[in-house]
């Protein structure tokens, strides 16, 4: 039942999550993603909870990303998929903890949806593949297209795998630098998250396999870590150097600068152990 309860809380977290990069609305957008981090904060307990009971859980998912036409479509998914989960409800304090968030979000969703003028088109699927209203070029925008994916999966999947090693160490020095590297992989992932909506591309990272989470060497989990980060400012520095236009340029330097404070942060847990 644990492992259901958190896989269903997952999969809620990436609704909220995903909902808040579709919709365009600037203050539902950003109400719908500070949701999004309080059901992260949920799936934390919960996993602390399990483990704490003796149990284990798993990313295993079963949600699909559906490509709406409109904010209410989201919206009423949402509704929907929440009120499922609080089927699950216990009389546990965590429980209660949850609900009552839980319950609070489905009043917001409620009273957007009793306004029509809340109601707008979604282009987040429309795949126009196109970057606001500059003139990137085919293989400028082909190559933004799979920065993306790739990136907004590996965000993903260290959230993820952040928080998996999170909650299975007592060392306060791991304990922080995962904190941080989960905070700032959430918020790589919002920024991607968000400018796959603008191009059209919308689309849930792809699922991860238990042997990308289950780590029996940390040490080698780390020095993996930090290869996958220089190759992530190898991929910025390409992109940055290659989009001719300033904005995207700076943004992407911007991204490739935090990607070497990540390797610092991870060095440290190298000599650590």
């Amino acid at each position: 039942m644990h492992s259901k309860i958190y896989q269903a809380k997952h999969e809620l977290y990436l609704s909220i999550t995903f909902a808040s990069f579709a919709i365009k609305d600037e203050a539902i957008k950003s109400r719908l993603y500070e949701f999004s981090l309080i059901a992260f904060r949920h799936m934390k307990w919960i996993g602390e909870s399990v483990l704490a009971d003796g149990g284990t859980y798993n990313y295993d998912r079963t949600l699909p990303l559906y490509k709406r036409e409109s904010s209410f479509e989201i919206l009423e998914a949402l509704l929907t998929q929440l009120k499922e989960y609080q089927k699950m409800t216990t009389d546990s304090i965590l429980s209660q903890r949850v609900k009552t968030d839980d319950e609070y979000l489905l009043h917001y969703l409620s009273s957007l949806l009793s306004d029509k003028s809340n109601d707008h088109e979604i282009t987040a699927f429309n795949m126009q593949r196109k970057w606001l209203e500059t003139n990137l070029d085919q293989e400028q925008i082909d190559a933004l297209t799979l920065f993306l994916f790739d990136e907004s999966y590996k965000e993903y999947e260290l959230i993820l795998v952040y928080a998996y090693m999170q909650t299975r160490t007592e060392n306060v020095l791991e304990y922080n630098v995962y904190e941080d590297l989960i905070a700032e992989s959430q918020f790589h992932l919002k920024s991607f998250g968000n400018m796959m909506s603008i191009m059209g591309i919308l689309a849930l990272p792809r699922e991860l396999h238990e042997m990308t989470y289950i780590v029996d060497d940390l040490e080698n989990f780390i020095k993996n870590g930090i290869d996958e980060e220089e190759a992530a400012k190898v991929m910025c520095k390409e992109l940055s150097d290659s989009i001719k236009d300033e904005e995207l340029s700076k943004f992407f330097d911007f991204i490739n600068y935090q990607e070497s404070y990540h390797i610092e942060l991870m060095k440290k847990l190298l000599k650590k152990n």
